[in-house]
């Protein structure tokens, strides 16, 4: 079977030959491994599941956290006229779904959220096949360190025994050594054999420039998107500046339409924004940090980061959405002196406080007193307790994991929890400060007078080239641009890389001091 892995990658996918790493994770996941395969973004990591599910003789799984990203994989998949593939998620009515889990056996690939998949009804349907992989794609959410935590992915160990122990293939981006050793531990595969490609994107030219408030940032941005018409990612930390911002480029864009994109629009605005902006309907997005994860545009050019990122992982990530079919695109990272404040707000913010925490576990002693359970709706917590959805998903997986309560919400156990409070209260600290940490980094890439290539990808790999269209750092890269760009000739237009270079005026970027 593998000595004939080309001819079947040819046959199904019409791809002459394998990207980087992608062969390797292939081979080992058909000889029944486990394995974790860290391939930048736009490497292809779906054809690692996709072409091993048609050669594996049972269903192959595939664990994706966004309802999106499963409709786009679903068709995508089918465009190579693979029709054994469906997704399940909150979308799919119960009525179909309860269709899909009685007809399992016509699928080679199932998509299924981290939540839906911890379903009684879809365990049970599930447990009646065989499972030949179980794919988790942005496995970094296993990580309670990672820049994207999600406690229902932390429960898929369990589902993984209860499945039969089918073989893991997790994926990712971009994962560090702590997040990589956190995985193995989580899923308890300690034997995990691990395949890294180079996460530089060297396509993709990394700029930063110093602006001195608010408003010149906003005439900046303006100045850009007038001078450079292709498709366009600006990155906020504030869903209301991105709001703002959508309404204001709208107006002083013209006919170049503009959207702006976050996680409190409903899911059906959200699906047809992305749908929209994939088949160029919309040129920009003002977005925040939800969306991009799995959207396939090869023709992304220019990400903007109006706010600082409060991490390297997450930046690393959302630039890598540029220039996916491999051609010269930009990121471009717009800093103000004081935008640190947002970010470290938000990691303040992230987990609860001692208050909270305590009024939490107040709730919780009052309905084990009552013999009742917790709501099955978060909506019904945030009310009664005052906190947002992310802090009680929180609270509940802590108490849970502590075996206080039981994921169906039964509270069993206080025997001991001024113990259980403490030990939440120390884990929000340390947390706290791992994110601290991490904004750190970031500030580091911002303010580092060395090549920013370098500084941005020094610890997720070794031997990182400079290169001609390296960063804003590298002087003789930036004497390189102006050379090109006054030595083309006036009947010629300017390409999109050149009008960029030029625009900003490489050979005179404002660094931040």
């Amino acid at each position: 079977m593998i000595e004939r892995l080309e001819e079947a990658l040819q046959q199904h996918f019409n791809y002459d030959q394998f990207r980087p790493g992608q062969k390797e994770i292939v081979e080992h996941v058909l000889e029944g491994e486990d394995v974790l395969g860290v391939l930048p973004t736009g490497a292809g990591k779906s054809i690692c599941y996709q072409l091993p599910s048609l050669l594996l003789p049972h269903i192959t799984v595939v664990v994706s956290p966004l309802i999106s990203l499963m409709i786009d994989q679903v068709r995508e998949t089918k465009a190579f006229h693979i029709k054994e593939v469906v997704a399940l998620h909150s979308m799919v009515s119960f009525a179909e779904r309860k269709e899909i889990l009685q007809n399992l056996d016509a699928y080679k690939i199932v998509y299924i959220s981290p939540e839906l998949i911890q379903n009684e009804f879809v365990i049970r349907s599930l447990k009646k096949r065989k499972i030949s992989l179980f794919v988790i794609d942005e496995a970094h959410c296993i990580s309670q360190w990672g820049y994207d935590f999600r406690p229902d992915y932390l429960r898929l160990r369990e589902v993984i025994k209860t499945l039969g122990d089918p073989a893991v293939l997790a994926l990712s981006g971009t994962i560090t050594d702590r997040i990589e050793d956190e995985i193995k531990q989580e899923l308890q595969r300690p034997n995990l054999k691990v395949f890294r490609q180079a996460t530089d994107r060297e396509n993709i030219t990394l700029l930063i420039e110093e602006i001195g408030n608010n408003e010149s940032k906003d005439e900046r941005l303006v100045h850009f998107l007038e001078r450079y018409k292709v498709p366009t990612i600006i990155y906020f930390s504030s869903r209301k500046q991105a709001e703002e911002l959508a309404h204001m480029l709208s107006l002083k864009l013209g006919q170049r339409p503009v959207a702006y994109y976050h996680g409190g629009l409903d899911q059906l605005s959200r699906l047809k924004i992305q749908q929209q902006f994939l088949y160029d309907q919309l040129s920009v997005i003002c977005a925040t940090s939800a969306f991009g994860m799995g959207i396939n545009k090869p023709n992304v050019r220019l990400i903007i980061h109006y706010h600082l990122p409060a991490q390297k992982e997450a930046f690393i990530q959302e630039i890598g959405r540029a220039g996916r079919d491999g051609k010269q695109s930009v990121s471009l990272l717009l800093y103000k002196p004081g935008d640190e404040f947002i970010p470290q707000q938000l990691i303040e913010n992230e987990l609860p406080n001692e208050a909270e925490v305590r009024r939490y576990f107040n709730y919780l002693y009052t309905l084990f007193e009552k013999k009742q359970s917790l709501p099955a709706s978060h909506t019904e917590l945030e009310t009664v307790l005052n906190m947002n959805e992310t802090k009680i998903k929180f609270l509940q997986y802590q108490v849970e994991s502590r075996h206080m309560i039981k994921y169906n919400g039964i509270v069993y156990d206080f025997t001991r929890w001024e113990r259980a409070l403490n030990e939440i209260l120390d884990y929000c600290q340390q947390r706290k400060q791992i994110k601290l940490s991490n904004f750190e980094r970031m500030l580091h890439y911002v303010y580092t007078r060395d090549c920013l290539r370098v500084e941005l990808y020094k610890e997720f790999e070794t031997n990182i080239r400079r290169q001609s269209n390296c960063c804003s750092r590298c002087q003789y890269d930036q004497d390189l641009f102006a050379n090109e760009v006054f030595n083309i000739k006036e009947t010629e237009s300017l390409s999109w890389q050149e009008e960029l270079r030029q625009m900003l005026g490489l050979d005179e970027v404002n660094e931040p001091t």
